[in-house]
Parts: C-alpha cells; sequence; structure tokens
C-alpha cells in the first residue's frame, strides 16, 4: 500500500454500520434517544432519511423505545412570535430547550393538546386575523397537517381530550356567550356539545372524566356523559389560573401567596405542597412562572430577574403521614436565553 494510501485510510476510517443489514440497523438507530436525531441525520442522505421515516418509529415502539418528549411554545417578545422548543438533556446529563427550526410560528390565542405522537392546534389569531384553522403536527416528523376547521367563529378557545376525544371551548366571536365542542380524531368530525353559556374560560383542565374550567370568579365541572356544567364551591375557595394535573389531582403555582397548591377532587379539599420554601423564594423575583407536569414530576418554569434567562426546577412529590404532601427539588437549571415567556408545554409520546 502506497503512503498516500495508508494515510487516507488513517484519516478516513471505514464506516461500520452501512455494512449491516438493514434491519439491523433500524434495531441501533431505533434505541438511539431521540435528541441525537437532530445529528444522526447528518451523517448522511440515508440516515437523514431513517430518522424521518415512519417505519423507524413503528420500529421504536416495537422495542420499547419510546421516549415521553416534552414540547414548549415559547413567546418571544422581542419578535412577537411563539415558536415550539424541545427539551433535551445531553449526554453530561445537562437540560436545556432547543429550537425545533422546521416548525413556523403558532398563532396567539389558540389551544394546543397533545394525543398519541401528535399536537393538535385550534384556532387563535394569525397574522392578526382570527382563524377556525385546526392543524395536526406529527411530532415524528414535525409535517403539519390541516384538519376540517372549527364550525363556529371563536376566541381564546381552550382545549382537553378525555377518551381520545378533544374538547374545544371558546367564546363566541358575535356573542361573547361561551360553547363547547367534542373533537373526533378518528372520523374528523366536530359536533356542537353546549352553548350559549355566560361562563368565561381562563383555564381547564381534565381530571377523571370530567372537565373543570375557571373564570376570574367561578369554578365548574362539566360532565360529558351527562352533558351538564356545574358550579363547584369546594373548587372555587381558590382563584386557580395557569394549572395542571398530576395524578388527577389540580396543582397550581400562586405566585402572590409564593405556594404550590393542589386540588384532589375525590378528597374534595385544597392542599398546600410543603417543603418548597427555598425555591419559591428564588421565583419571587421572577418576571413570570408557570407550571406543568412531565414524567410524574412537576416541573416549575420561570424567568429569573432581569437576565433574560429561562429556568426551571423538577419537583417530585412524596405523601407524608398525616396526608401532608412534599416537595423536593431534584434539580434547577438554566435553559435558554432570550426575551422569552412560556405559552404552553405538552408531553408527546414519539
Amino acid at each position: 500500500m502506497s503512503s498516500k494510501a495508508k494515510k487516507r485510510s488513517l484519516e478516513q476510517p471505514p464506516c461500520v454500520l452501512p455494512s449491516l443489514p438493514q434491519d439491523i440497523i433500524d434495531d441501533i438507530v431505533a434505541h438511539v434517544p431521540r435528541w441525537y436525531y437532530p445529528k444522526l441525520s447528518l451523517v448522511s442522505k440515508h440516515f437523514r432519511s431513517l430518522v424521518a421515516s415512519p417505519e423507524i418509529y413503528a420500529r421504536r415502539s416495537l422495542l420499547g423505545c419510546k421516549e415521553n418528549c416534552l414540547y414548549v411554545l415559547l413567546h418571544n417578545e422581542e419578535t412577537h412570535k411563539r415558536r415550539w422548543y424541545i427539551l433535551r438533556k445531553n449526554s453530561n446529563g445537562i437540560r436545556s430547550l432547543v429550537l425545533i427550526p422546521s416548525l413556523s410560528a403558532m398563532p396567539f390565542f389558540g389551544s394546543f393538546v397533545a394525543l398519541g405522537s401528535s399536537i393538535y392546534v385550534f384556532g387563535g389569531i394569525d397574522s392578526d386575523n382570527m382563524t377556525t384553522k385546526v392543524l395536526r403536527i406529527d411530532c415524528r416528523s414535525h409535517m403539519v397537517q390541516t384538519l376540517p376547521s372549527i364550525p363556529i367563529r371563536v376566541v381564546n378557545t381552550y382545549a382537553d381530550i378525555i377518551d381520545g376525544k378533544i374538547y374545544v371551548i371558546g367564546r363566541h366571536f358575535q356573542d361573547y356567550t361561551t360553547v363547547i365542542f367534542v373533537f373526533s380524531t378518528e372520523t374528523q368530525v366536530w359536533q356542537l356539545c353546549l352553548e350559549n353559556l355566560s361562563h368565561r374560560c381562563y383555564c381547564v383542565v381534565v381530571m377523571g372524566d370530567k372537565i373543570y374550567m375557571s373564570d376570574s370568579h367561578n369554578s365548574f365541572v362539566y360532565d360529558p356523559k351527562e352533558n351538564k356544567l356545574e358550579r363547584d364551591e369546594i373548587l372555587n375557595i381558590n382563584n386557580w389560573q395557569n394549572a395542571c394535573v398530576l395524578d388527577d389531582v389540580l396543582h397550581y403555582y400562586d405566585c402572590s401567596e409564593e405556594k404550590i397548591s393542589r386540588y384532589d377532587p375525590n378528597r374534595r379539599c385544597w392542599r398546600v405542597v410543603d417543603g418548597l420554601e427555598e425555591l419559591l423564594a428564588v421565583t419571587r423575583c421572577s418576571e413570570w412562572s408557570n407550571i406543568v407536569t412531565y414524567n410524574g414530576k412537576l416541573l416549575l418554569f420561570f424567568g429569573k430577574g432581569n437576565t433574560s434567562e429561562v429556568w426551571c426546577a423538577g419537583i417530585s412529590l412524596e405523601r407524608r403521614q398525616g396526608g401532608e404532601i412534599w416537595g423536593q427539588v431534584e434539580w434547577r437549571e438554566h435553559l435558554v436565553t432570550g426575551r422569552l415567556l412560556l405559552d404552553k408545554s405538552l408531553a408527546v409520546m414519539v
């Protein structure tokens, strides 16, 4: 072998994977954590096509390699755009929020839910115009599909899921009464449930098989089986907003009182999560804060002071003797820098 050939051999070691059978390559790639897929797609056109194919995600599902990925919608105060980010953890265990460049800006005042490996987008204001559009984002490929529009022009929509059906709540564009629809993702058919309601929603969550909603003064429970909306006096004790649900229990962060409260619909009572005084003292000076659930834990997002930094703390919960609920901060990290506010977060299985 010539000296030049030897030099090329040392500089360019042979690639082992292409010499393997395709099914073996598929199995190897299926076991690779999904946050490495963007880098893996840079290896070659073949790998770029592979990581974007439906087959590799079917293989991941078959091998039990599906992951619960957290998608976070952030509002940029400088560009006035809402873009999707994904929470990633590198090989050193450091977390960060990474922009998904292939997904365009989302409408304002729309609603977002995750079902299966997809995110559904309902209505909102797009380019200063109110829209009744419905979009489905395939989180495996980040391709966007247009679905049948909302039947009535509504504003300030909220959405959540019961038994695989998406319930959308919004205010009628003309008389501002509240309407409740249900959308079947299988048949892609809309059905009107209730209309001409005087209640204005600021937050909507699902616990069990019922929808819980709040306005500025009252809390209500909607039962889809009976198609009936009733006031909940116990839930109404606190003015809860920006709430999330963990183990069928409502949680919300009361920044004015510097506490995380939880409402158990089965026990019909409110409790405060203890043990988080040090963390909540830090968020006291935050420009904004928001609590969400992910992988069986609470995540508290907050903007740190005036440093244009988005931080997040992971909190695990423990029930102690006497019924007290204690929170433990497992990690606290700076995720991304910029004039950013959290609008929505969704856990998606891919």
